[in-house]
């Protein structure tokens, strides 16, 4: 499972020119799965997230965590983050774990972040989406379990 986090200042995520799902200050995550991964490597990755201290504190340190600047997360189902192109120039997505299999544990990874009391906003998984987004530092940091 891989994990791509981008601190923002607001985010949002359309399909067929309609707003499916929208943030203002907080996590914009993409989201990844591939063969072996199950609920553990969720579980592990949903602490780590709404712990990671990349929020600054009144000093200009990143110091606090999702919760305390009570931020939201928008995630996004991304496939591609298990691209390999290693061979030629045209990716292969092998790696990816299949549709259903993935949708299954994308939808328990998001349901498991809102039992933490965030508030998450998702795409469509399978649409083909537009991501609008301010990355704010630029923090984006990758997550993998």
């Amino acid at each position: 499972m891989k994990v791509v986090v981008q601190r923002c200042e607001r985010a949002k995520v359309t399909v067929d020119n309609k707003i499916v799902g929208s943030i203002e200050q907080g996590i914009m995550l993409l989201v990844g799965f591939t063969e072996g991964d199950n609920s553990k490597n969720i579980d592990y990755l949903v602490d780590k997230i709404v712990n990671l201290r990349i929020f600054d504190d009144s000093n200009g340190i990143m110091n606090k965590s999702l919760f305390e600047i009570s931020g939201s997360i928008l995630s996004i189902s991304q496939f591609t983050l298990y691209a390999d192109t290693s061979k030629g120039r045209r990716p292969s997505y092998i790696n990816a774990l299949s549709g259903e299999k993935a949708i299954n544990l994308y939808d328990e990874f998001n349901q498991k972040l809102k039992n933490k009391g965030v508030n998450v906003e998702t795409g469509i998984f399978g649409a083909d989406m537009k991501v609008d987004f301010i990355n704010d530092g630029p923090v984006t940091i990758i997550l993998e379990k």
